[in-house]
């Protein structure tokens, strides 16, 4: 039986407190203080098939991912990782993304940014690249997983040295809002829904401040914040937790 490891990811994620996190947490039906928030039945979906429209989202957090879920290292305690992103937050200085929009990809519904950020960019590839050592290589399994969705070979090559496909110039960033939608008309109804609720976030830009350390303590867990930290500031800030229901 094989040892069950917590993974750990680099993502951003907005202060409970902005209004972004505030509207995502509706959406999602979690929060970071873990209440639930009903949704108004104006989304013209089902309370239940709402639920699973966002199960998946729900389940990672409301995040743009950085460095993507990975386990540590034998030789590295969780306390030395730590270290290691407080000591990179410190050395970064926050920035602004270009305006957010609504968008598909791949079935499912996110936020993304208009245009290309050369900041975003190199703040992302920067935490892929500095914080591998930390990562135990994934398993057979785990590829082969990965694999199952179907990589071109720059991705499978990317998958073997970084431990996930969609990174440096194959990575894009998002805020995802839902699982895959299969049905046309359903995903027009949770696109109208999504347009409604996040009207006036998109179309300006995203403050990134903070880089964020999620932790899932078993693979039937959710994500949850487990330190944030302020970028040029040599200390986290207080942390909060997003849990799932």
């Amino acid at each position: 039986m094989s040892e069950v490891l917590p993974r750990y990811a680099l993502y951003y994620a907005p202060r409970p407190e902005e209004a972004l996190a505030v509207i995502a947490s509706q959406w999602l039906g979690c929060a970071p203080d873990a209440r639930m928030h009903r949704l108004p039945l104006s989304s013209g979906l089902d309370p239940r098939r709402l639920a699973e429209i966002t199960a998946e989202p729900r389940r990672y957090g409301f995040h743009g991912t950085l460095k993507a879920p990975m386990a540590l290292i034998e030789e590295v305690s969780e306390i030395d990782f730590l270290a290691a992103v407080g000591r990179f937050a410190a050395g970064r200085r926050s920035f602004n993304t270009p305006p957010l929009a609504l968008a598909e990809l791949s079935g499912f519904m996110a936020l993304v940014p208009t245009a290309r950020s050369p900041e975003l960019q190199d703040f992302a590839d920067h935490c892929v690249i500095e914080f591998d050592e930390f990562r135990r290589p994934a398993g057979q399994e785990e590829l082969a997983r990965r694999r199952a969705a179907g990589l071109s070979p720059r991705q499978d090559e990317l998958l073997l040295r970084w431990g996930y496909p969609y990174v440096l110039e194959e990575w894009r960033f998002h805020l995802t809002l839902t699982g895959r939608l299969a049905d046309a008309a359903e995903r027009t109804v949770v696109t109208n829904a999504l347009r409604q609720r996040f009207s006036h976030l998109v179309d300006r830009p995203l403050p990134v401040r903070d880089l964020c350390v999620f932790k899932q303590a078993a693979p039937d867990q959710a994500f949850t914040v487990l330190e944030r930290f302020k970028l040029g500031v040599g200390r986290p800030t207080k942390v909060e937790v997003w849990r799932s229901s």
